[in-house]
């Protein structure tokens, strides 16, 4: 029978990134620059352009197919790990909304809630995926479920349904990067854990920058720095007197070697600088904390002189993400599309 194609989709600010995969085989890839303000604060401001833009990105990199697996926005979605007494499917679908009532200031009815069973902490390395036991009982057992449970907002999810829908694509899969995350740490496990156990994943983006720590497979932190690719624009514009839109398009093909200017040597020395301060926060708060190793993704993983100053900054060794992905090496510019690839394992 024939492997059925995926196609998994990063919706960022700057860019839109498509990687086609079949049975876990990545068989092709494709970006396409965002239109201003397309994306804004996490959601997408019009669907027709959107699914255009899919589309003809599709179309134009010839990747053909018929189901879509899709990341979620990181504003739409909260993410909890969360230690509950052992209950029937049925009856945690009634509880779970309770759990964010401290971050969901909104109506309850407006977010679909979400959860994957987590391993235990004693067992490390766990897949995670086992089915509850249907206990007529609920909680008699005495027993914990140890859950990552997710809410996201239901018109976003609406809105990513009708973008692939007016694609041509049916929607499979949405959900969060971190769920990316840990599909590809699950599917190279034997490789990963013999690195290190406790590890960070640097997804350098346009509007943010965020670090993820993870423990085995079980994500336990997130730290979100407000200081993306974007902050390079702004120290390229003032440098050659230009508007903003110009600056982007020197940074994207390093214009002169812009990129080894003085102003943005410091600034990737400030990212550098908050990296360091957040890694220390975690590790401060963590006290057992064995972090040592750290994997970059994002537009920000290929620009080399930001990610040396990082290195020389933070006592960690740092790795391309690509080494998250099966064959990763051979992929081009794999680093930018490991969400879109992790996506489709899911």
């Amino acid at each position: 029978m024939a492997k059925k194609m995926i196609l998994g989709i990063d919706i960022g600010y700057d860019q839109l990134k498509l990687a086609l995969v079949s049975g876990g085989e990545v068989i092709g890839t494709a970006s396409a620059a965002m239109p201003e303000n397309l994306m804004v604060e996490g959601r997408i401001t019009s669907r027709e352009t959107m699914s255009e833009l899919i589309r003809t990105t599709m179309k134009e990199n010839r990747l053909k197919a018929n189901h879509a697996a899709i990341v979620l926005p990181n504003e739409a979605v909260y993410i909890k790990n969360v230690s509950l007494p052992q209950m029937t499917a049925d009856q945690l679908a009634y509880n779970l909304p309770f759990e964010f009532n401290d971050y969901i200031t909104g109506e309850i009815r407006d977010y679909v809630f979400d959860y994957a069973v987590l391993p235990d902490e004693e067992d490390g390395k766990g897949e995670g995926q086992e089915d509850f036991p249907e206990t007529e009982g609920g909680g008699e057992s005495g027993k914990k479920m140890n859950l990552m449970a997710v809410g996201a907002q239901r018109s976003v999810l609406e809105d990513a349904q009708a973008i692939l829908r007016k694609a041509g694509l049916r929607m499979k899969i949405a959900a969060p990067a971190i769920c990316a995350y840990i599909s590809l740490i699950r599917a190279g496990r034997d490789r990963l854990y013999q690195i290190a156990e406790e590890f960070g994943i640097l997804d350098l983006g346009y509007e943010a920058i965020r670090l993820y720590m993870f423990k085995g497979d079980r994500h336990v932190a997130t730290r979100v720095l407000e200081i993306g690719l974007a902050t390079l624009d702004d120290v390229i514009a003032d440098a050659f007197g230009v508007d903003v839109h110009l600056a982007h398009t020197y940074l994207m093909t390093n214009y002169e070697n812009c990129l080894e200017r003085e102003e943005c040597l410091n600034a990737y020395e400030n990212i550098a600088v908050e990296l360091m301060r957040a890694v220390n926060f975690y590790r401060f708060s963590n006290p057992d904390s064995t972090l040592s190793d750290l994997w970059i993704c994002g537009g920000g993983a290929v620009i080399s002189p930001l990610t040396n100053a990082i290195g020389e900054m933070l006592d960690m060794e740092l790795h391309p993400a690509e080494e998250l992905v099966p064959d990763g090496g051979s992929i081009p510019d794999c680093n930018s599309f490991v969400q879109a690839i992790g996506i489709t394992f899911q």
